[in-house]
């Protein structure tokens, strides 16, 4: 299997720059042989900071880049001159993105919005020069502040796919087909299970000029929670959705129960999950007649739902006014 390129979990180890040293020095000039210390402060180490880019999708730009240094500030000098400011690193990232100290599991930074800064890492504070240090007592400090040193952190860059909708089912369920078939995108299709590999997003054009965003993540299967197939992997970018479509083809065996076993699934993840909104749709509906359509309806959890077809684009505009109902509700 080729090796994919959407990357949404990378490892970097990250280092502020440290603090220059002040400076220890006695004014002299001709005429002034005792005129004090004047040593300058030592320059701020660099910060790193985390940005975000909207026209980024993946962290595949970031897969090889196992180091990110920020640069020392420098040493201060006389005439109370304060040393050079190490020069700051900006890692642009996708929307989305969230990074943790592997060690602690803490999060540092988060970003969502296009070009918004957020501080990684602060750069160590340069040391004060022997001019901060001169007394009625001390007139001539012969010393100085080293710098402070920067932080050293393992963090983890974590993408969860920004999206309003995230389709939620299993393998074959026929959420790519309704992801292209409402949107731009261009999922891969075909007839066998785990087709779709990566997440993919699409804009759903709706009344008026209005639109919202949809995900479909790879399919989940019964055990995904514990590692089994792909769902476990791609479950962290449902995290973010404010409602989650969940499709159950109408050739299934049990509706209810493969509503059941996914709702599970989700649970065992993360239990915030289940206070999202749901809407069930019975995708493949073109197979059924109304009177089927009547005794499935019997059977179904109390969640808003509605059957259709990506094929004969049967309800899909019922879907959408659902969907946007529950966005905006």
């Amino acid at each position: 299997m080729p090796e994919s390129n959407f990357v949404d979990y990378i490892r970097i180890m990250c280092h502020s720059g440290k603090g220059g040293p002040g400076s220890v020095h006695l004014h002299r000039e001709k005429f002034v042989p005792k005129g004090g210390p004047d040593g300058g402060d030592g320059g701020r180490g660099g910060n790193i900071y985390l940005k975000g880019n909207r026209n980024l999708w993946t962290l595949l730009h970031l897969r090889y880049q196992k180091h990110v240094f920020a640069g020392n500030g420098g040493p201060g000098t006389s005439s109370n001159k304060t040393g050079a400011g190490g020069k700051d690193v900006t890692v642009e990232v996708p929307l989305g993105t969230i990074v943790r100290n592997e060690d602690t599991g803490i999060m540092i930074a988060e970003v969502t919005q296009h070009d918004e800064v957020k501080m990684l890492l602060k750069g160590g504070r340069g040391g004060l020069g022997n001019t901060h240090f001169k007394s009625s007592v001390n007139q001539t400090p012969r010393y100085a502040q080293p710098g402070e040193p920067g932080i050293e952190a393992n963090t983890i860059f974590e993408l969860k796919v920004l999206a309003d909708v995230g389709l939620v089912g299993f393998p074959n369920a026929g959420k790519s087909t309704l992801l292209s078939t409402v949107s731009e995108a261009k999922p891969k299709i075909a007839d066998y299970a785990f087709t779709t590999l990566e997440p993919s997003v699409g804009i759903v054009g709706y009344r008026d000029n209005l639109s919202f965003v949809m995900a479909d993540i790879p399919g989940i299967i019964e055990g995904a929670s514990e590692g089994k197939g792909l769902g476990l992997r791609f479950l962290r970018h449902i995290e973010r959705n404010s409602t989650l479509l969940f499709l159950v083809p109408a050739d299934s065996n049990d509706i209810l129960q493969e509503y059941r076993i996914l709702i599970g699934e989700l649970e065992k993840y993360n239990k915030e999950l289940l206070d999202k909104k749901r809407v069930l749709a019975i995708s493949k509906s073109d197979l059924l007649d109304a009177e089927l359509k009547k005794e499935i309806s019997g059977t179904l959890p109390d969640v808003p739902y509605v059957f259709f077809s990506s094929v004969t684009m049967e309800n899909i505009d019922k879907l959408k006014d659902l969907l946007w109902l529950q966005l905006n509700s």
